[in-house]
């Protein structure tokens, strides 16, 4: 299979139901903002040391597929509720599970961390700046989900997920300057 398909050289693209919108729709920046945190994710990864940092974030790799998938399919919601639909019981959930999994995780990495009483300023590490940029990036994908919501109903974990992942990503980022050795740059105005 060729990797270009030429379809969307009119600035067009396929929707996983098979329909075809315009590459700027609200729904399509959606989904792309949510590969732009997923690259910087991948760029982290690489770069971490931390074996269980880099499979946490793996695994949140693959739920951002997921969320992805919701979104460039068009009315999943109802779609899935129709009996015999197989492409609709493709799509995979967001689970309440996979928002809770997020915050497991910042419990357990805040208690390796000092108790944070500022602001403090992205960076620290390479590592610790990569992960802030993933921060940043998904909370201009959350915006845009937002942006989606108000034109249609969306799976309601999406938003929770969203919200939580990018809480994760500061502590994330937090935690891998911390255990190398590098406090937090606290802000103070």
């Amino acid at each position: 299979m060729k990797i270009y398909t030429k379809r969307g050289d009119t600035g067009e693209t396929s929707l996983c139901d098979g329909s075809r919108t315009l590459k700027d729709t609200t729904r399509v920046e959606a989904y792309g903002v949510l590969d732009e945190t997923n690259a910087f994710l991948g760029l982290a990864i690489v770069k971490l040391e931390e074996e269980d940092l880099k499979s946490h974030l793996m695994d949140i790799q693959k739920d951002l597929h997921a969320i992805s998938s919701n979104l460039a399919y068009p009315s999943v919601l109802s779609q899935s509720k129709i009996d015999g639909n197989p492409m609709a019981n493709k799509i995979p959930r967001v689970t309440e599970d996979m928002v809770k999994k997020l915050e497991r995780l910042i419990d357990m990495y805040e208690e390796e961390l000092p108790v944070l009483k500022n602001f403090i300023l992205a960076g620290g590490t390479e590592e610790s700046a990569l992960l802030h940029m993933a921060r940043v990036v998904c909370r201009r994908a959350e915006r845009q989900i937002i942006r989606l919501m108000r034109e249609e109903e969306i799976e309601k974990n999406i938003l929770k997920y969203m919200n939580r992942l990018s809480d994760y990503l500061f502590t994330a980022a937090r935690l891998a300057s911390h255990r190398q050795g590098k406090e937090d740059t606290k802000w103070m105005p």
